[in-house]
């Protein structure tokens, strides 16, 4: 019994989806302070480049705390469909 392609490309499919529902959210919170903080530095002639990081890491850190729940479940989901079908895949 060796290991059926369709479920290797299903088993890899659902960890980039899984990957990608959990890094998104966070990388576009921190796109989005970005742009604003981005937008109030032109707007206020103010080009220092570390002004930038404080309020970013603190609202990604915030919103981590947030949805770190959430975003935990989907990988204990994913790992846990992962673990018990490990028995298909070991030859």
């Amino acid at each position: 019994m060796g290991i059926d392609p369709i479920s290797m490309y299903d088993v890899l499919s659902g960890s980039v989806w899984t990957m990608l529902s959990v890094a998104l959210p966070v990388l576009l919170v921190a796109m989005t302070v970005g742009l604003i903080i981005g937008i109030l530095q032109t707007a206020t002639s103010i080009q220092e480049q570390t002004l930038i990081f404080i309020p970013k890491i603190l609202v990604v850190f915030l919103f981590i705390i947030f949805v770190g729940p959430w975003m935990s479940e989907k990988v204990l989901t994913l790992t846990r469909q992962i673990l018990g079908q490990l028995e298909r895949f070991i030859q």
